[in-house]
């Protein structure tokens, strides 16, 4: 079954709350990318997995996408190992109540994934018990995906060698470009050192 194919036949299992939002990649890698409404999302995977046209059966990922005052994008990737065929499922969750029902009775290795992306972007995903640290130490505060925040660590440690846009090994004429998410100098506080080596 083509990738156009794909989404549409996912939109008539979820029926019309669902649409096909476009199909990403092209010839053998093309996939269909279905929205559907949080309050559908575990019923469209389950249909996904379930549905004998569609079987896709293999949990390939899910992360998030932060769309700021749009809140957040849900995304999982299956795979059909008996059509061939992948599929991409999207749902958006508001900012203040970014919560999605969790699959992992659905697919056990979204576990994982759903742990990442609470740990990463802040999105609970109800049904899952206790959300565990993952990949951030415990003392660790805050999302690091999330747009807002704040990427201190390169605040306090100057970036090694040239790395950043307008900047040249030989010092040349462009001016520095401050990266996205980092303050400007003395927003957090800091002083230069003598010699300019770093803050303190």
């Amino acid at each position: 079954m083509e990738a156009e194919g794909v989404g549409r036949r996912l939109v008539e299992l979820v029926a019309d709350e669902a649409a096909v939002a476009g199909i990403s990649g092209g010839q053998a890698y093309a996939r269909a990318t279905v929205d559907v409404p949080p309050a559908r999302w575990r019923d469209a995977l389950r249909a996904a997995r379930d549905d004998a046209e569609l079987a896709c059966d293999f949990f390939d990922w899910l992360s998030a996408v932060d769309e700021l005052d749009g809140g957040f994008d849900v995304v999982a990737h299956l795979w059909s190992t008996t059509h061939r065929h992948g599929l991409l499922v999207r749902t958006r969750v508001p900012r203040e109540a970014a919560e999605v029902t969790s699959v992992v009775d659905v697919y056990p290795g979204a576990a994982w994934h759903e742990r990442e992306t609470y740990e990463m972007f802040g999105i609970g995903f109800a049904g899952h018990g206790p959300l565990r640290p993952l990949l951030l130490p415990p003392q660790f505060e805050g999302h690091p995906l999330r747009k807002e925040f704040v990427l201190a660590s390169r605040v306090a440690k100057p970036w090694p060698g040239a790395k950043e846009p307008g900047e040249s090994v030989a010092g040349g004429g462009r001016r520095a470009v401050r990266p996205p998410g980092v303050p400007a100098p003395g927003e957090w506080g800091s002083t230069p050192t003598p010699g300019g080596g770093g803050t303190v």
